[in-house]
């Protein structure tokens, strides 16, 4: 067959130009249409991003990586986001005991303050919970060596006590009663003292969701576990406060742990 020529008036020229241009691109998209579907392509774009925090962890002994777009050692690669889905979904809005939580832009926080299960670091018996002051987490330990752990954010309050104790009660929207040592720092506080019953539930009330209330021989060490609605500070040091946790993870805490169950914080 012999090959096409292009007529030689303008107008035939025109349509000579516009039909090898459909054709070429109905060739083009047929090509793709047989040689790939949706998961193969998610699978062979699918980007990934160096995590330098396991640098010459999972380095080959040559020192080289697989060329890009082959599969990669899982530690050394991250793929996307950290766990992007799993985060979206426990950090989403919760509707709970008539007050509705907003979700949590999880993605400004550091991603190993995510609730996440790992490997237990410090072999308490299960269901014992310790928290890290230093190092910001808190541990519910669990059989077989793991343990589910919380970002949290410590308050002045949360550096006054260490050591081993109980969690006597467990109070779910809980009032805000400052101490009044707390409130003789800051008098403007006075309004939600234990005098004046404290501050009213709810999604400001600086206890969040759930509370849970540490006890030593008896005795109230004043030390709570406790939800906020400020996520920022999850992870760091705050103005003052105990051991707070984002209203979800605090949630989630609170199904898990019994009355009595034994507290460490180091």
């Amino acid at each position: 067959m012999s090959p096409l020529k292009p007529p030689t008036s303008p107008l035939s020229r025109r349509q000579f130009l516009n039909l090898t241009g459909v054709a070429a691109a109905t060739a083009a998209l047929s090509a793709c249409n047989s040689t790939s579907n949706t998961p193969s392509f998610n699978s062979e774009t699918r980007p990934y991003f160096r995590n330098p925090e396991f640098d010459n962890r999972f380095a080959p002994a040559n020192g080289s990586y697989p060329p890009f777009g082959q599969p990669q050692n899982a530690g050394y690669m991250t793929g996307l986001p950290p766990r992007s889905a799993y985060a979206a979904s426990i950090y989403g809005p919760v509707v709970d005991g008539g007050y509705a939580i907003p979700a949590v832009p999880f993605q400004e926080i550091d991603p190993r303050f995510y609730r996440q299960e790992v490997a237990d670091p410090f072999g308490e018996a299960p269901g014992t919970i310790i928290v890290d002051t230093q190092d910001r987490f808190l541990y519910l330990t669990e059989p077989g060596g793991r343990a589910m752990r919380y970002g949290v954010g410590i308050g002045r309050e949360g550096f006054a006590w260490s050591g081993r104790g109980v969690i006597q009660w467990k109070q779910k929207w809980p009032r805000w009663k400052p101490p009044n040592e707390m409130v003789a720092r800051q008098p403007h506080l006075a309004a939600y003292s234990i005098e004046n019953g404290g501050m009213e539930p709810g999604l400001s009330n600086p206890l969040g969701a759930r509370a849970m209330y540490i006890f030593k021989d008896g005795q109230d060490t004043l030390y709570r576990l406790h939800g906020s609605p400020e996520w920022q500070s999850i992870g760091k040091a705050v103005s003052s406060g105990c051991v707070r946790l984002i209203n979800q993870d605090v949630i989630d805490l609170y199904d898990r742990v019994r009355t009595k169950s034994p507290i460490l914080v180091v």
